[in-house]
């Protein structure tokens, strides 16, 4: 949940969204770090006994985004205008922007544009009270699943653009064990709530199936 980076990589992209220390949701939040540390992660990822589905998603959710935040964090500087001119995962996919509010028609950019807005975009989300409730309480809304599904949608693309267009250079910074890791937690988590839609996993699915593989 929370690897270990190197100094360099500590830098992130966005700042890192915090769950409130003592709320129920940080006990969530620990409780998970520390069934990731037992290394089962099919079963880390399973919603804990008595605990509501919502909040799980949510807790994972704001996780996801501050390991995502990192990740994408340590390889900015070679994630350019120049290098990246369009947002693809390998040559047979390309992403296109659009928030369905700002901006209503799909707009092609470059790939640092784009997780930009992808990222403040899924930030105003984790932000919003009325979205992601951090009072005890609070009730989610009824459109909630359908939020944190387009937020993981969104923020898987990210992971593929690197997977695809970065690896060499998280290898040259020796991140690829904590990209794995964090890949591989965020695979099993969808995989297991079913919250990523198969055809949108296609860029990388060579890659989930090796992680799936490893552990049967």
């Amino acid at each position: 949940m929370s690897f270990l980076f190197s100094s360099r990589s500590s830098k992130t992209f966005k700042p890192k969204k915090n769950i409130p220390e003592g709320s129920h949701q940080y006990e969530l939040l620990k409780h998970a770090e520390a069934t990731l540390g037992s290394g089962n992660l099919r079963q880390a990822v399973m919603l804990p006994e008595g605990e509501d589905l919502n909040e799980w998603i949510a807790v994972n959710t704001v996780d996801f985004f501050n390991q995502i935040n990192m990740l994408y964090g340590t390889i900015t500087e070679f994630c350019t205008e120049a290098s990246c001119s369009v947002m693809s995962a390998g040559p047979r996919y390309e992403y296109h922007w659009a928030d369905g509010t700002n901006i209503k028609k799909p707009i092609k950019c470059s790939a640092p544009k784009y997780i930009d807005y992808l990222m403040t975009w899924v930030q105003d989300q984790l932000d919003d009270e009325t979205l992601f409730p951090s009072k005890i309480g609070v009730p989610f809304p009824k459109n909630f699943m359908s939020v944190a599904k387009t937020i993981l949608k969104r923020l898987f693309r990210v992971y593929a653009h690197i997977y695809h267009q970065h690896f060499d250079s998280v290898m040259q910074l020796q991140e690829e064990a904590h990209l794995n890791t964090s890949f591989k937690h965020f695979i099993f988590f969808v995989q297991e709530f079913n919250l990523i839609d198969r055809r949108e996993l296609a860029p990388l699915q060579e890659l989930i199936e090796k992680l799936g593989s490893k552990d049967r």
